[in-house]
């Protein structure tokens, strides 16, 4: 049987764009959360290179911070971190004199995880900057349109 002939369009008249049309992209919720992350993290990221510390990093000495003798299983389930990844980073923060591991009470296998006062000290200035830093980028919203925007981002990625 023959094949049957497409229609043909004619073709398009060449234009330049003078106004980019970001429509469809912004009714998109991924969109939209990565453009506010990346201006917040920009900014995140030049504030915690004072303290050497990475976006990943900061979390994990954060909950280190508010968690003393979390195990590194832990760290892992609660950030999606790969073990060998962190066993790196642990090591690395072990080595910086912040985080130090220690027998873990009740189970003979885990390590508890502990900031140093070296840590300590460090995270008291780091949260600081990094809360600083958060209430600068969100300037234009006011407190209660930041917790809500938290608590919405929240119902999208953490389970019910």
């Amino acid at each position: 049987m023959p094949e049957r002939a497409k229609p043909s369009r004619p073709p398009q008249p060449l234009s330049a764009v003078e106004q980019v049309d970001t429509s469809f992209l912004e009714t998109l919720i991924g969109y939209n959360a990565r453009r506010a992350a990346l201006a917040i993290i920009d900014v995140f990221l030049q504030r915690m290179a004072v303290y050497g510390l990475r976006p990943v990093d900061f979390s994990v000495l954060s909950l280190i911070t508010h968690n003393p003798g979390i195990t590194s299983r832990q760290i892992c389930a609660v950030l999606a971190i790969q073990p060998p990844n962190l066993v790196s980073m642990v090591q690395t923060l072990v080595q910086r004199g912040l985080v130090e591991r220690r027998a873990h009470p009740s189970d003979g296998r885990a390590q508890g995880l502990y900031l140093t006062p070296e840590g300590e000290a460090l995270m008291q200035e780091a949260e600081r900057t990094a809360s600083r830093s958060e209430t600068e980028s969100a300037q234009r919203l006011t407190p209660a349109e930041r917790r809500t925007l938290i608590r919405l981002l929240k119902k999208v990625y953490l389970p019910q």
